[in-house]
């Protein structure tokens, strides 16, 4: 049985509705009454009016392809600085003492005034209708306890943000370009340096550079046909020399022929001294004319006739020297002519001899000066890749300072764009879109919100003692709670008796409940339609 007495029992609605009927009054008085003093306390509450202003972010005129903003942020951190520098201390202390806000009377004696604004004014981002997260727009709300007062108060402060975000904006692009500007300049600086460096290494390596190597090779190309030029020349006056030489001992062996023959004859010397002079041309023409050359055919030629013309002055003085006389005569005219210094042929060879000698020596000189060129030149050439790596490190360091001069140039420049646009007020800017509007009704109290939260705490309160009196207060009121203790059955059951009197009374106190209950609910109706109208 015990066990029995221990399960949960379960009422039904009927029962439910038995137990609220039974305890009508203790729900019921205590929902009216708690109502009643929530509702009327309300409706004693200070008015406070709500002045409701909307800005909206608008872009800057020009396209961003054309001028790049400097400055760049999103509306939720640009509203926190410029709330956190509105709402400061000294900016509202001065919009209070401006508009006489907030005047110390008793119930503002211990309250700071600065933190009192701060709490009546409400910033609420709005996101775009199609673009959920992107904000916008945002709303200003101040609360205020005339509805005039509020007004003005929400456009002293929409005024404030709008001046304080072009203030703002203006400073933060300028101290923007600023920033470029001292960073351009240590930019420049430092890439002076780089070249100064760059400079130094290419005048102290002059020559071996690998932007001089194809004109090295093209200046050492011509070194090696110079000198090739000049040992070709060095071979042509080395024959020539040769030449000069046997010349020079036929023409010693024939003197000494004839000073065998008398002692004092002389060899003839004017066939001889042309055909000389030809052999000479011929060897210069030689050396710059083919062998079909005009030139060297007429000379041929001429040098030809000469010889033959030689042969028979040789053939003539043969004869005479076979002839006493006529040799007589022939050595006294080459006396003669020795001692007026009238040149000999052999003087002549000689005197080309020497010449041919300093041209030899001059030719060895200038040799030897190709010479050294080429090797000073192939010195060069053979350096360049060394050089090239070393000007490639050097360089390495003006290349990265130029790029990030012409990098931080391009910013400056787009920065200074940037902040005229700021500063002719056609960048990004705050417009009102909804002015402060002036309140028609009080936005607190909320007096139906008042009596609705009375009512449902005064029937939380009545439910609550309902249920603490039917747990504390346990008597029979049915069949089945007799049963539940006593499981015996019921044999006989007396029905309530009353006399006509006591049947009238319970009428008329029914009626009188009713008319209460009535009553009251009717209250709370008109109670909670007059706060819906009133707001």
């Amino acid at each position: 049985m015990t066990e029995e007495l221990d399960e949960p029992v379960f009422l039904s609605w009927e029962e439910y509705w038995a137990i609220a009927v039974r305890r009508r009054w203790w729900i019921l008085l205590p929902t009216f009454f708690i109502w009643a003093a929530v509702w009327s306390t309300s409706w004693f509450l200070p008015a406070t009016y709500q002045s409701e202003s909307v800005i909206l972010v608008e872009q800057q005129k020009v396209p961003d392809q054309y001028v790049v903003p400097n400055v760049t942020s999103n509306l939720q951190d640009r509203l926190q600085n410029l709330t956190e520098q509105i709402l400061s201390r000294p900016r509202l202390q001065s919009t209070i003492d401006r508009l006489h806000l907030y005047a110390r009377g008793p119930s503002l004696a211990a309250s700071d005034p600065v933190e009192q604004m701060r709490s009546d004014i409400k910033i609420d981002l709005v996101s775009a209708p199609d673009r959920p997260g992107d904000y916008t727009a945002f709303k200003l709300r101040y609360s205020a306890a005339s509805a005039e007062l509020a007004q003005r108060v929400n456009s002293e402060l929409t005024s404030l943000f709008i001046a304080e975000n072009v203030s703002t904006q203006r400073q933060l692009s300028e101290n923007t370009t600023d920033f470029l500007a001292s960073q351009l300049a240590e930019a420049r600086s430092n890439m002076a340096e780089q070249e100064a460096k760059v400079a130094a290494f290419k005048e102290k390596h002059l020559g071996e550079l690998p932007s001089q190597l194809e004109s090295n090779m093209q200046i050492l190309g011509g070194l090696q046909a110079q000198l090739q030029s000049a040992q070709q020349n060095m071979d042509a006056a080395r024959q020539q020399k040769l030449y000069l030489e046997s010349l020079v001992q036929q023409y010693q062996a024939a003197e000494a022929s004839f000073k065998s023959a008398d002692g004092t004859g002389a060899p003839p010397q004017t066939l001889e001294s042309q055909l000389l002079q030809m052999h000479l041309k011929l060897q210069d023409l030689e050396s710059r004319y083919t062998a079909d050359h005009p030139d060297v055919v007429a000379l041929k030629q001429e040098i030809a006739q000469a010889e033959h013309a030689k042969k028979q002055a040789d053939d003539e003085l043969a004869a005479k020297l076979n002839d006493p006389k006529a040799q007589a005569v022939s050595s006294t005219a080459a006396l003669s002519g020795s001692e007026h210094g009238s040149p000999t042929p052999i003087m002549q060879v000689q005197s080309q001899l020497k010449a041919n000698q300093l041209e030899i020596s001059n030719i060895q000189q200038h040799e030897q000066d190709l010479e050294k060129q080429i090797a000073a030149y192939e010195g060069r050439l053979n350096l360049t890749p060394q050089t090239e790596q070393e000007l490639t490190a050097v360089s390495r360091g003006y290349e990265e300072s130029k790029t990030n001069y012409n990098s931080l140039l391009q910013k400056q420049m787009q920065s200074q764009l940037a902040t005229s646009l700021e500063q002719r007020q056609q960048g990004e800017q705050f417009r009102v879109i909804d002015p402060p509007t002036l309140p028609k009704k009080p936005s607190a109290p909320n007096h139906l919100w008042f009596s609705m939260g009375g009512f449902v705490v005064g029937l939380g309160v009545g439910l609550a003692l309902t249920i603490l009196l039917e747990m504390t207060n346990v008597r029979v009121r049915q069949e089945k709670d007799i049963l539940a203790i006593v499981p015996v059955g019921i044999l006989v059951g007396i029905p309530l008796l009353s006399t006509p009197t006591q049947a009238r009374s319970r009428v008329l106190r029914w009626w009188t409940e009713m008319g209460a209950a009535t009553a009251m609910l009717v209250l709370i109706v008109l109670g909670n339609l007059y706060a819906f109208l009133k707001g």
